[in-house]
């Protein structure tokens, strides 16, 4: 097949019909016309040379040019596509170094095989770019509900037509047990767009908790215009679902609205869902209301917060305490997950005996290290005070507000707590030395002995070996695995030491070490600062 008069137009039709039926640019199907026909030419006039083809965009008359560069002397490897100054001045009147120099050569002889070449070359091309629109098309959808046909199961894998291609709902992404048959519609939440080695591929959900968010955008005006917002969303996909939302309209009520008339608007999601329940909640920025609303319809006694700790502990009365757990924990675990926090659940029972049981260990800690009667000790324990720091250091007013304790008594109960204190600073720097540690550390500022001798039990005996341990380690923290918050002791959490104090005694001791320089944290502080700000 040669390229000749009678059927250059050809190629512009051809490109136009390919682009129309494919949905893609015809630059792009020209383009790859123009590289196949190279490819065949190369074939024909050897691999070596740099032949190019540029396809007019009127005419279709395709032009074959043969392309070689000039470069130095010691340079020249491919004699075909390259040439050296000197070589190049009966071409170039004053040639340089990465001039061009162009000839047109006669258009190829396509035979069989090269046909062939050229018709895969233009396939591969199309399909690339078939590919790169998808990819785009569906990219921009993440996050957004679409309709489709199901094709076909695969493994418990659905394939589902989503009209310009095919998507996959995972057998974990689908809801409880449904099943589909070829040519049934449903409809998805697309969770991911990704680029794979076979193409674009199009994750779909049922399960995620933000299908449900745009299925309730879908069938609630006011949360499509924004009047209402989801602020959270927890699901026990097929079973039982919790959602938040605030009205920043004062005239509506965010739960009415979701509701519908007869809870029309509710019932239209919980039918797409499989049945599953679902539990409209008011949204509060106060945790402590937050989470009473959404242990609903279990009745809640206290709410004990550690923001530190990210925990929560809720007290309800013996005979909610089923209701506010729920069957295999649901109703905890999803309120868990809208609240972002671990909530412990404690009837009015087991808190008052936990309670008992710290005032009995503090009062023997009084007992036992201050050499007081049970009495007295109960009388400071009730008045607050928990540790020996606290009686020792505090101010003397404050042990004279309590009933029956005058100057002499106040400063002979300090005295004692001091003394106490000492021994136990003496004891553990005894330990902390005869574990090896060493004085570089022990003149760090900011450890106790206590805390020398817990570090030294860990291994840790030098300011060096102090200096490459994580915040997280000396202060402790929360780790999530597999949706679960895990607790992660730190070396010195008993001493109640936070994470922003760790923090500054590592770097305190990067510093001293030279392995940080101060001025450019310093740098970096504005920047830091900065950004806070543009998020806020």
């Amino acid at each position: 097949m040669a390229i000749t008069s009678a059927n250059q137009l050809e190629l512009l039709q051809t490109a136009e019909a390919v682009a129309r039926e494919k949905m893609i640019d015809p630059e792009l199907v020209v383009e790859a016309m123009e590289e196949s026909l190279a490819r065949a030419a190369k074939s024909r006039y050897g691999a070596e040379m740099d032949i190019r083809v540029a396809i007019d965009r009127k005419t279709g008359k395709a032009t074959f040019t043969r392309v070689r560069t000039v470069v130095e002397d010691d340079l020249l490897e491919n004699y075909q596509a390259e040439l050296t100054v000197e070589q190049a001045k009966p071409y170039l009147a004053d040639p340089k170094i990465g001039d061009t120099i162009v000839d047109e050569v006669p258009p190829v002889e396509l035979g069989r095989i090269a046909a062939q070449s050229a018709k895969q070359v233009i396939l591969q091309k199309v399909r690339e770019a078939e590919r790169d629109r998808q990819f785009e098309e569906f990219q921009d959808r993440a996050g957004t509900i679409i309709n489709g046909v199901v094709k076909r199961e695969e493994y418990g894998n659905i394939i589902v037509d989503i009209g310009r291609g095919e998507a996959i709902l995972r057998r974990n992404e689908k809801i409880g047990r449904e099943s589909y048959r070829p040519n049934d519609r449903i409809r998805c939440y697309i969770k991911d767009v990704r680029r794979e080695p076979r193409g674009p591929q199009v994750f779909l959900s049922r399960t995620d908790p933000q299908f449900m968010a745009e299925l309730f955008k879908m069938e609630v005006p006011e949360i499509y215009d924004g009047i209402i917002e989801i602020k959270a969303v927890a699901r026990d996909p097929g079973s039982r679902a919790k959602i938040a939302v605030i009205s920043y309209d004062g005239s509506i009520d965010p739960v009415g609205a979701c509701v519908g008339m007869r809870g029309s608007r509710v019932q239209a999601v919980v039918n797409e869902l499989q049945g599953e329940k679902i539990d409209i909640i008011p949204w509060n920025e106060d945790q402590a209301t937050f989470l009473v609303n959404a242990l609903q319809p279990a009745e809640v006694a206290k709410v004990v917060i550690d923001e530190e700790a990210g925990k929560i502990e809720v007290v309800v009365p013996d005979e909610q305490l089923s209701l506010a757990i729920g069957r295999r924990g649901q109703n905890v675990r999803l309120a868990s997950q809208l609240t972002g926090l671990d909530i412990d659940i404690l009837t009015e029972a087991e808190e008052s005996e936990r309670r008992q049981a710290e005032f009995a260990e503090r009062t023997k800690l009084f007992v036992e290290t201050l050499d007081l009667d049970e009495f007295f000790a109960q009388l400071l324990v009730s008045e607050g005070f928990t540790s020996l720091e606290e009686v020792a250091y505090i101010e003397v007013d404050e042990l004279l507000s309590i009933e029956g304790v005058d100057e002499e008594t106040a400063s002979e109960l300090q005295a004692r707590a001091r003394d106490v204190i000492e021994e136990q600073n003496r004891k553990a720097m005894e330990n902390a030395r005869a574990l090896g540690v060493e004085d570089s550390l022990v003149s760090f500022d900011g450890l106790t002995p206590q805390m020398l001798e817990a570090l030294a039990s860990d291994g840790i005996k030098t300011i060096e070996d102090f200096a490459t341990c994580a915040d997280w380690e000396l202060a402790g923290g929360w780790t999530t695995v597999n949706g679960e918050r895990v607790k992660d002791e730190g070396l010195l959490e008993k001493f109640e030491v936070s994470l922003e104090e760790a923090q500054h005694m590592v770097m305190t001791a990067r510093i001293q070490l030279g392995w940080v320089d101060p001025a450019e944290l310093e740098a970096e502080a504005p920047e830091d600062e900065a950004d806070e700000e543009a998020e806020a």
